[in-house]
């Protein structure tokens, strides 16, 4: 005896899409219509029972009724190389009388050739952008990572420039407090000089102190002048290194 041809209509009649990302749970509906004029059992059956949560799994379509069955598939780690091998297949049979029905007693008790089924493949699919998506992060990326990687390779040049800098500046400042210094010696030997004149020349004579056009008083001042601004710049240019 042939095996009963499935009375209720499927749609989709050949596969269940999923379409991801496959990190939340992705639904999938299947319509049962039933064209008859009597009532049909239905029972919906998976291959990985583990990874879908069908809601109904199982009941009745009135006459010229239909129900809607909601297929979710679980989160997991998507491998678009792993290849899917999970199906859905759809049992139904005519209900016996009007009363309440135990489904599944029902098709635990079925004659095989009164059952009728539906297979159904499972079919993932990921947005149309989500293959180059990560590419185009990559690609979105590289400007702001641009600056930070000139940046880095600019910084020993920066730091060799700055750190000559400072030293030739150090230089600078060393070479004029050595000048100061020396100016400051010369100053004590022309006040010692004067006193010693005055010492030996006739006490109740006045003589002028002759000193020199180049004073130190007023040499002074404008040497603590470019050290005060070669300081300042030395700690730019140590704040700017440091920064």
């Amino acid at each position: 005896m042939a095996k009963a041809e499935q009375v209720l209509n499927l749609e989709p009649s050949q596969e269940l899409k999923f379409r991801g990302p496959f990190t939340d749970v992705v639904t999938s509906q299947l319509k049962l219509s039933n064209p008859t004029d009597k009532r049909v059992c239905f029972k919906v059956k998976t291959t990985a029972p583990r990874r879908y949560c069908v809601r109904p799994n199982s009941g009745v379509v009135d006459p010229n009724g239909a129900v809607s069955v909601a297929v979710m598939l679980q989160p997991f780690d998507y491998d678009p190389h792993e290849k899917n091998k999970h199906k859905f297949m759809v049992q139904s049979l005519f209900a016996v009388g009007d009363g309440d029905i135990s489904l599944d007693g029902l098709f635990k008790e079925a004659d095989m050739n009164q059952l009728m089924d539906s297979k159904l493949r499972c079919v993932f699919e990921l947005p149309p952008d989500s293959s180059a998506q990560p590419a185009q992060n990559n690609l979105d990326a590289s400007p702001a990572l641009q600056p930070n990687v000139m940046e880095a390779k600019a910084s020993p040049k920066a730091r060799s420039s700055s750190e000559g800098e400072l030293k030739k500046a150090g230089d600078e400042i060393k070479r004029l407090r050595e000048e100061i210094s020396s100016l400051r010696q010369e100053n004590l030997q022309i006040k010692e000089d004067s006193l010693r004149q005055r010492a030996s020349g006739n006490p109740g004579e006045k003589k002028p102190l002759i000193i020199p056009h180049h004073d130190t008083q007023q040499a002074n001042p404008m040497m603590h002048l470019v050290v005060a601004f070669l300081i300042a710049l030395v700690g730019f240019i140590v704040g700017k290194f440091i920064l």
